[in-house]
């Protein structure tokens, strides 16, 4: 079993005998745990897990962590321990928070999975028993019936009406209807190997009997996986942004060493007294608390969107929804209920509509003219529901997670219309026992049963309405049976063209009485002079939230594009309901983009909204059409084919309902309830959170202009550094890194669905930040430099001089902290309080500072000193100035604007 054989070409004895095993009694225990031992467990190899080492040595390789562990290592070289072991604890907590937070992601992943382990009924030791599928092995023969996930490759050896839904594999919505006909074509693709089942798909109706040929990586499946793990994936925009703000600041602060200590050795000063001065301006250039600041404020983020049913995979990717400008959804599931459900009935020559969506059974039945009506009470109407729940094989089934159907999803449209009117399937079985059946095929596209009613035989046929209607010679209706005459069919299948124009699957319903059951019924002779009853009009109902949130994103300037293997009209008429599809826009089919170039795929892309009948091949080439336009693309996905898609979005979002393992693990996020709507709130959550970011980026670097403008001035003043460097690292790492992840809590503003996406090219400093960043950094620097020359020029200790210096930079930065909560909105017209994290920061920083000045032995250690009351007062009204200056310009900005 090794080599690749063409099991779809063999006798179904044959492969029985090449994989040794026995129709009668399957396998025996010790054969199993031999083949388990060869072939190892029925599971994917995923790509081997990072181990936490792993993870962190991938924290501290980012450029900004680099240059701090840099700095680290030349203070204590300089014999500045204090610093040194302050740096280097701040590297290990910020790659610390990382990794607890990317390990975090993936354990709950690890637990959907084992919450989702599947079983299966095997033939062992001639007895049919249960196992998990984990343990399947080549040789084992095992049942499989409606609602089965197929554990493995396998060949059939029986099969009774067997129709499995492949889409997962192969792209394919509609199941395919599985034989055991031998197959002589050499390589046929996938679906059409009729008389093979594969693991990851869904058996939606029938029952076989199957013999495995292939498990875990030597499946379908498994060779998908395998082409995956190859396919790394690129770096987020944040992440580029801030290796590219690392590498500036990193320039910044080698061009700020080479120019102070030059300019320190041509007015005269020692040289090591320089290179300790350089050094700590060195400190003061980068933004010790940015990593951590970062990596914190993504995973909060990360956790709010767990709590709203999205789990991120990796941290930055929450950011890059933010700038997203395009979602490409799957329809069914994502945007619909997948829930197939009965809109409207038409008996009688009437319309009667069914009310409620999804698989819960209540729901009205209502004239055209809204009148409620008992539907069991009119004949005609009853036979319609009774129909349908006997000609079925879907049954309902309530659990703790609400109703689900098992079997064909139009079948159990059918059954829940029946439980809206009154009668259960198990209660339709008893009464009206099916006796025979001729299969659904595709061919006929029919299928009928045989039921004992009312002391006769009656067949319901169900199929499509234009084949049924050709093989009806009479109509029932609530005058009785009538004759089925050119102008009633004609008017009939204009019916179904009116249900078929509003994206609706029409089944159309007719009956034939029987004295007896007739002898091997088969289509020509029982599928023949029926009696047309009714159609049943479904459709898989959108969810009532999405409307409302591709409207969200419509105004947040980002384009919603559905993508589906469904029909057409079908997806049209759901993309117009949810104004996806507006006047204008195109519509592509998965025949029209086989016939496209990429570079007329690339033409095109920007108009399309609707692509119909596609597969996941197509979703690759779309994507990839799209990124050639430089857009940032959101795309979901649950199959199996749809993971090099995924991987290929910015941002692949897999479903956690229906979604395969290998589409959650080529994806950045889980939607835990494959809810459309659930991106559009991580879409507000990106956006808030790199404003955010931004904030807390504006806030640490003006502070830290601040810190070089009032050394370096200082110092070209001839009056040495106002700062020493552990005073500088502890501003950095204690009393402004508070602030900054409070500000990264920030709740969002104002209007921030109601605006385009940015560039994603477009820099943290763009938007006039950075020269914010130099006018606050300047107002800070040289109050700092004020109060340091003061102290001076009155006569006061280098140690009180440094500590008013110190203490004014720190006091002026905490009070700054407010000013940041808004590039552009008055503090005042915000309100103080309405941020309590940095209300708690500031006076939990303000605590921390006070502490190193009234503690002796940390006054020891800082270099500080006590100050008067008159220094006090120096210090506090220099501290505010930043306030005013801020709201001064702000207002300057508003009124520019406007």
């Amino acid at each position: 079993m090794e080599e690749k054989r063409n099991w779809f070409a063999m006798p179904e004895e044959e492969v029985v005998a090449k994989v040794e095993s026995n129709l009668g009694r399957g396998l025996s225990s010790d054969e199993v745990a031999k083949r388990l031992e060869k072939y190892g467990p029925n599971v994917l190899k995923e790509a081997p897990p990072r181990s936490l080492l792993a993870m962190f040595f991938d924290q501290i390789k980012e450029t900004l962590v680099l240059i701090l562990i840099v700095a680290a290592l030349v203070s204590g070289f300089l014999g500045e321990w204090a610093d040194t072991i302050v740096i280097l604890l701040i590297v290990i907590l910020n790659s610390v928070l990382g990794v607890i937070q990317e390990n975090k992601a993936e354990q709950a992943l690890k637990a959907l999975k084992e919450m989702t382990k599947a079983h299966v009924k095997v033939l062992r030791d001639g007895k049919v028993t249960q196992i998990e599928v984990d343990d399947l092995v080549p040789g084992d023969i095992f049942m499989l019936e409606a609602g089965d996930s197929v554990p493995a490759d396998a060949r059939l050896l029986e099969a009774a009406s067997l129709r499995v839904n492949e889409a997962a594999l192969t792209g394919e919505s509609v199941p395919v209807e599985k034989d055991l006909k031998l197959i002589e074509e050499e390589e046929p693709p996938l679906g059409d190997r009729k008389n093979m089942v594969f693991m990851g798909t869904i058996v939606t109706g029938g029952r076989a009997k199957a013999v495995v040929v292939g498990t875990g990586m030597d499946t379908e499946l498994g060779r998908i996986a395998q082409m995956l793990q190859e396919t790394p994936p690129d770096p987020t925009p944040l992440q580029r942004q801030l290796d590219s703000l690392g590498k500036i600041l990193g320039l910044a602060a080698g061009i700020i060493v080479a120019v102070v200590f030059a300019t320190g050795l041509i007015r005269g000063e020692g040289v090591f007294e320089m290179f300790l001065t350089a050094v700590a301006l060195a400190v003061a250039a980068i933004p010790e608390g940015l990593p951590s600041v970062v990596t914190i404020v993504l995973a909060l983020g990360v956790t709010r969107m767990s709590e709203r049913n999205a789990i991120i995979r990796r941290l930055p990717a929450v950011e890059t929804l933010g700038v997203a400008t395009y979602i490409c959804s799957d329809k069914t599931g994502t945007l619909t209920k997948n829930e197939m459900t009965v809109t409207q009935i038409y008996v009688n020559q009437k319309f009667i509509k069914v009310t409620g969506t999804g698989y819960k059974p209540v729901g009205d039945f209502l004239t055209e003219d809204e009148q409620e009506i008992s539907p069991m009470q009119d004949k005609v109407s009853e036979l319609m529901l009774l129909g349908g729940l006997l000609n079925s094989d879907a049954r309902l089934e309530q659990t703790d997670k609400g109703y689900q159907i098992i079997g064909d999803p139009t079948e159990g449209a059918l059954v829940v219309a029946g439980v809206k009117a009154g009668v259960t399937k198990e209660e339709a079985d008893a009464k009206y026992k099916r006796v025979s059946e001729i299969p659904f095929d595709s061919e006929r596209k029919m299928m009928t049963t045989f039921h004992n009613m009312h002391d006769t035989i009656i067949a319901f046929t169900k199929g499509a309405p234009d084949v049924l209607l050709a093989r009806c010679k009479q109509v029932i209706t609530e005058e009785g049976i009538t004759p089925l005459t050119p102008e009633l069919s004609e008017k009939f299948l204009e019916v179904n063209s009116k249900f078929a124009s509003q994206g609706q699957r029409v089944l159309a319903l007719a009956y034939r009485e029987w004295q007896e059951l007739p002898t091997n019924p088969n289509s020509e002779t029982a599928e023949q002079d029926l009696i047309f009853v009714g159609f049943y009009a479904i459709q898989d109902p959108p969810r009532p939230e999405v409307k409302e949130a591709v409207e969200v994103s419509r105004r947040a300037g980002i384009r919603t594009v559905m993508i589906t293997g469904d029909h057409q009209d079908t997806a049209l008429a759901i993309a117009k309901e949810l104004n996806i599809y507006r006047e204008g826009d195109e519509v592509l089919t998965g025949s029209q983009l086989e016939q496209m170039s990429d570079e007329e795929l690339k033409n095109h892309v920007l108009k399309t909204t609707v692509y119909a009948r596609v597969s996941p091949e197509h979703k690759l080439r779309i994507v990839g059409a799209l990124k050639a336009h430089n857009q940032v693309v959101a795309m979901t996905g649950d199959g199996v084919n749809d993971a090099p898609a995924l991987r290929r979005a910015d941002i692949g979002a897999a479903m956690g309902i229906t979604g395969t393992e290998v589409a959650k693990e080529a994806s950045a996020m889980v939607l835990l309830d494959d809810n459309f709507a659930t991106i559009v709130n991580a879409v507000k959550e990106g956006r808030t959170i790199y404003s955010n970011i931004r904030k807390s980026i504006q806030f640490l670097l003006s502070c830290n202009t601040g810190e070089i403008i009032a050394i370096f001035s200082a110092i070209l003043f001839g009056l040495g550094s106002p700062l020493t460097p552990i005073q500088i690292l502890w501003m950095n790492l204690v009393t402004d890194s508070l602030p900054a992840l409070a500000l990264g809590v920030e709740p969002p503003e104002e209007g921030v669905m109601n605006r385009p996406p940015r560039n994603p090219k477009e820099g943290v400093f763009s938007g006039g930040v950075g020269l914010d960043i130099v006018i606050q950094g300047a107002v800070i620097g040289f109050l700092a430099l004020a109060a340091f020359w003061l102290a001076l020029d009155w006569g006061r200790t280098l140690e009180e001089a440094h500590t008013m210096a110190f203490l004014t930079m720190s006091f002026s930065q905490l009070v700054h902290a407010f000013n940041a909560r808004s590039f552009e909105h008055s503090l005042f017209t915000m309100g103080f309080g309405t941020n309590r994290a940095l209300v708690g920061a500031f006076f939990a920083s303000a605590a921390l500072q006070l502490i190193v000045i009234f503690v002796p032995f940390l006054r020891d250690i800082f270099e500080t000193a006590l100050l008067s009351s008159g220094d006090w007062a120096v210090v506090i009204g220099l501290s505010l100035v930043p306030l005013l200056v801020v709201e001064v310009i702000k207002v300057i900005k508003r009124a520019v604007k406007q």
